[in-house]
């Protein structure tokens, strides 16, 4: 079974259509459309109702999706294990959201090499929707976010909650508003209930998707915004930001989210990320 198969037919399973599929996995919709054509001869049976509304699975195709995504991953695991180092036993792939890189994932990759000093490992960041999909087609054996989406073979699990805080290079009024003011996109839980504790302010004239950035931004230049605490605790510590007092707080749950096999490597790297989990909340 040609794997490129596989790929697409899972992508165009998660996004709900031909086009969207196409764009992630750059190539043209007709090569996508080309190529579960040649998968539905090879199986039999059509596997998409195709409208308006976009790409629906058939019965035929529900039933091939589990098959699919366990010959993607085998493929991905199988490709990992022939490349892998001299003197190492396995390799895992992690992956997270930039900010949990920040602290919780740096302080699990220095836990694993002691820990597991045989384990090659490699690193990926990116988005919620983009782990999710790597976790899902086997490109990742485990990854940490915020917003993990449930999907068959995965395992998923609270790993860390965070606080987020008000935070300025300066002294400001205890709620956003200023002209200095940045909004942090920390996620659709997050812009739920900034829009309820601040219903009155106006879009704010900066807004970041990237936490980093955002701290980079106010570090150099100043302004305000919203921090998980364990990030900014150094520059609070050292005078260059103010906790705004009496500014509402905001609460965030990451999560931990592995494929779900026998694996004793991959059962030591979530065990490690709880270790180190449990300490950074403390």
């Amino acid at each position: 079974m040609d794997i490129d198969l596989l790929r697409t037919f899972l992508q165009i399973t998660e996004t709900g259509h031909f086009i969207r599929a196409a764009e992630r996995l750059n190539v043209t919709q007709s090569t996508v459309s080309a190529r579960i054509r040649e998968l539905e001869l090879r199986l039999g049976r059509t596997l998409f109702l195709r409208g308006r509304s976009g790409a629906v699975l058939t019965p035929a195709g529900r039933h091939f999706l589990p098959h699919a995504a366990s010959m993607v991953r085998i493929w991905n695991q199988a490709r990992h294990e022939v490349g892998l180092p001299q003197d190492y036993e396995t390799v895992l792939a992690a992956g997270g959201q930039f900010t949990l890189w920040d602290g919780v994932l740096q302080r699990w990759l220095a836990w694993m090499r002691r820990a597991a000093p045989r384990v090659a490992l490699r690193a990926e960041v990116g988005r919620p929707d983009e782990l999710s999909r790597m976790l899902s087609d086997g490109t990742l054996d485990l990854a940490v976010l915020y917003a993990p989406q449930p999907r068959p073979g995965l395992r998923i699990e609270p790993l860390l909650d965070e606080r987020l805080v008000l935070v300025a290079s300066r002294a400001v009024e205890p709620w956003p508003g200023g002209s200095d003011y940045i909004f942090v996109d920390w996620g659709p839980d997050f812009r739920t209930d900034h829009a309820a504790a601040f219903p009155e302010i106006e879009t704010p004239a900066l807004t970041v998707g990237l936490g980093a950035i955002a701290l980079a931004h106010i570090l150099a230049a100043g302004g305000s915004g919203y921090f998980p605490i364990r990030i900014v605790t150094e520059p609070l510590q050292a005078g260059v930001l103010t906790q705004i007092p009496g500014a509402p707080e905001f609460a965030r749950r990451a999560f931990v989210v592995w494929q779900e096999r026998d694996d004793l490597a991959l059962e030591d790297a979530v065990r490690g990320l709880r270790e180190v989990a449990a300490a950074e909340a403390g």
